[in-house]
């Protein structure tokens, strides 16, 4: 039985990707967007209608770097959990990293994460190894991968550091127009490591990772990319000024290499660390101040591409041990939206819209996901409804993941969402 059409009337579009800003009706039909004209044009008859009034209404949120833990980690996060999470936090798409049990390293395990038996809510697609078992020593089979649906490669978590190695994949990306995603850190600088190197990691009693492991990493990258034609590097959560730095002059100078941030890098510093909150340890670590406010200067002047949240999920016991054996990361879908209009958009005056663009469009730019992150007719049915102006209180009881490590645990955030539509669909909401 065909669905019903959706008339979505009374809201604000806001569509980076058209630079769209204006009072609008949208008509979805058959998971696409079938009709977007001024309020009160759309003529149709037995719809299902959802009201906008007051709201924003964005192309569904895109995240380029999430870890779903599954297979072989459902204990943590499975991609039904995961997927719910992105849901109730306005994405539609996400990009799930390699790093399972077994390692996404073939076409075989690439397409059972597709699968309709993982139960997703919304679009997963997966980011394969780069090499095999993200060892750093032999390619995988880039082209079938492709054909199997994944849509970059990465060792993530694994940094490539070898010079040949990086240099064949860069070399086998490029004949497949993939991005390669490096985790910029070299691991041979940061052993025993766990939070960032300075005057708080020598207090705390901690040894700390120096800006030079992410920083020296992103640089050899970047002369690599010289010698590779059609090369396309993506820097995965970038979080120091000297990486930055990096970036926007390679991209002055026109290679192709585009780099991410996640919230927790632009909203909090190494001081959330505290007395040794595992909710606060993550890889990269949290850095000082002024590594935050060079992140946030490379979101406003247009060099970073996107806001990724890099949601890693870890069960409470793994987390509630020594900070030096506790594993990295946090969970972030639900709360992105929330921290980019409060911190960016309300607290640096970033315009709403280009704020959206670092959610939507530019992510999809960034991995060439065509069709994803605009509302043009005819492009999937995939959109957000949120009140900018409301704010609310994110409860990590209340989480869809399975896990609740975040350190914004009671964090009033801003930018309330009421719905969440994927290919037509209500996922999220009303």
């Amino acid at each position: 039985m065909t669905a019903k059409p959706v008339l979505v009337r009374n809201g604000r579009l806001i569509d980076p990707a058209s630079n769209t800003d204006a009072p609008r009706d949208l008509l979805l039909r058959n998971g696409k967007v079938a009709d977007l004209s001024a309020p009160g044009k759309i003529k149709v008859r037995d719809a299902d209608v959802i009201d906008a009034k007051g709201l924003v209404v964005a192309p569904g949120l895109i995240d380029i770097h999430v870890h779903l833990r599954e297979p072989g980690q459902g204990y943590k996060e499975t991609i039904a959990t995961g997927s719910d999470a992105a849901a109730a936090g306005g994405f539609t798409t996400v990009c799930a990293m390699p790093n399972t049990t077994p390692i996404n390293d073939s076409p075989e395990i690439t397409r059972w994460m597709q699968s309709p038996d993982r139960g997703a809510t919304v679009a997963v697609l997966p980011i394969a190894a780069a090499t095999v078992g993200s060892r750093g020593e032999f390619l995988t089979n880039y082209a079938a991968l492709k054909d199997a649906g994944a849509v970059a490669v990465t060792d993530d978590g694994r940094p490539i550091l070898g010079d040949d190695i990086m240099l064949q994949a860069l070399r086998a990306a490029a004949s497949q127009a993939l991005p390669v995603i490096q985790h910029a850190e070299d691991t041979r600088l940061t052993g025993g490591c766990s939070m960032n190197a300075g005057a708080l990691a020598f207090r705390l009693g901690l040894r700390g990772m120096p800006v030079e492991a992410e920083s020296s990493l992103v640089e050899r990258d970047i002369n690599l990319v010289r010698k590779v034609p059609n090369a396309h590097l993506h820097v995965a959560h970038l979080s120091t000024k000297k990486a930055l730095d990096a970036v926007r002059a390679a991209r002055k100078s026109g290679l192709h290499v585009t780099c991410e941030i996640t919230p927790h890098h632009f909203a909090l510093t190494e001081d959330r660390i505290g007395l040794y909150d595992t909710n606060a340890k993550m890889n990269p670590p949290l850095r000082g101040e002024s590594d935050r406010a060079a992140m946030i200067e490379g979101l406003l002047d247009g060099t970073i591409d996107a806001i990724a949240t890099d949601h890693a999920p870890h069960a409470a016991h793994e987390k509630e041990q020594e900070f030096d054996c506790a594993p990295n990361g946090i969970i972030g879908l639900e709360t992105a939206l929330g921290l980019a209009i409060r911190i960016l958009h309300i607290e640096h005056k970033m315009p709403l819209a280009k704020v959206l663009a670092l959610l939507t469009a530019r992510p999809a730019q960034a991995l060439g996901l065509q069709g994803k992150g605009t509302l043009a007719t005819g492009s999937s049915a995939d959109l957000v409804l949120f009140d900018p102006a409301a704010t609310w209180t994110f409860h990590a009881a209340g989480s869809k993941s399975t896990s609740k490590n975040t350190p914004f645990d009671g964090w009033e955030l801003s930018g309330r969402l009421q719905t969440t539509i994927a290919v037509g669909r209500v996922v999220f909401g009303k």
